[in-house]
């Protein structure tokens, strides 16, 4: 019996190259295991923020139509009491701001303008100004970096 030689390409796959690409593969799934991980609890700390946020903003504009009802209350018994427009002024003002803290940043300020009813039905104040403002006066700016020009 005579043995020939194929004299075709042959392809040998050793053990070890097999190894190194199962290694490389579990390396790949764990970083992306950790990277989804990291993102994840990202975005729950994001979330938790938000929800912080928007819960004190909206306690902030519960406060603010408390005090705008009882106004609008006050308003009626002075209109009641009073027996002119200038007395009514007079004991009423023309106008109220408050302001309601949201955060220690943040401040929901509320401007109100007083009216003077002419008939029955008409009200008693209009809402000029409803709006968050910031404080950044406790903000630290970052230095930024010198631009280099070459």
């Amino acid at each position: 019996m005579s043995f020939q030689k194929k004299n075709g390409p042959e392809f040998h796959v050793n053990v070890g190259s097999s190894s190194i690409l199962l290694i490389f593969v579990i390396l790949c799934l764990i970083s992306f295991a950790t990277l989804s991980i990291v993102s994840a609890n990202a975005d729950a700390r994001l979330s938790r923020r938000v929800v912080e946020r928007t819960t004190a903003y909206y306690e902030a504009c519960n406060l603010a139509q408390a005090n705008i009802a009882d106004l609008d209350h006050t308003l009626a018994a002075v209109y009641e009491e009073c027996f002119d427009e200038d007395e009514y002024y007079l004991t009423a003002g023309r106008g109220k701001t408050y302001t309601f803290a949201i955060s220690d940043l943040q401040t929901l300020s509320v401007s109100v303008e007083i009216l003077y009813p002419d008939q029955d039905g008409d009200p008693f104040y209009r809402i000029t100004s409803w709006q968050v403002l910031t404080d950044s006066s406790d903000v630290e700016e970052e230095e930024s970096p010198p631009l280099l020009i070459h």
